[in-house]
């Protein structure tokens, strides 16, 4: 009798694991799927001296290019960057997309989240291979 008793609560335990469903902990990625869903596959944006068009590539990575700010967006672009990165800022939804070209970075960042209200959408930095920045400049949404 104890032995039947100990094979069904064996049996009943083993069903249990087999049937039992994770429960995904969705503190931390919460934040981070908030984060991706906001990222636009393609985004023109235009500053003072640059117009600049960020693509999602389909192997996941982006895609810069940049034009003068007087150029047509038809034209060839003067400058192409493959590989760009885009990294999470905070848990607000700011990111920014990061390459890397010949010794300089270039970050495009969203500015979801700021101290102002007259802060721009995007800023685009550009650092020189001692972390100098050489430019910084707010921009604006042409297309998305």
């Amino acid at each position: 009798m104890i032995r039947q008793l100990l094979l069904g609560t064996f049996c009943l335990a083993q069903f249990s694991f087999a049937y039992a469903k994770e429960i995904p902990d969705n503190s931390n990625t919460t934040a981070s799927h908030a984060t991706f869903q906001k990222v636009p596959k393609t985004v023109i944006i235009k500053t003072k001296k640059f117009k600049i068009r960020i693509d999602k590539q389909p192997n996941g990575k982006y895609l810069y290019q940049s034009w003068n700010a007087n150029s047509k967006i038809t034209a060839k672009p003067s400058m192409i960057i493959s590989d760009g990165e885009l990294i999470p800022d905070g848990s607000g939804g700011n990111y920014y997309i990061s390459f890397s070209n010949a010794g300089h970075t270039y970050q495009v960042w969203r500015n979801y989240l700021t101290d102002s209200a007259k802060k721009a959408p995007y800023t685009l930095t550009v650092t020189d291979e001692n972390d100098r920045e050489v430019v910084r400049e707010d921009g604006q949404i042409v297309k998305n």
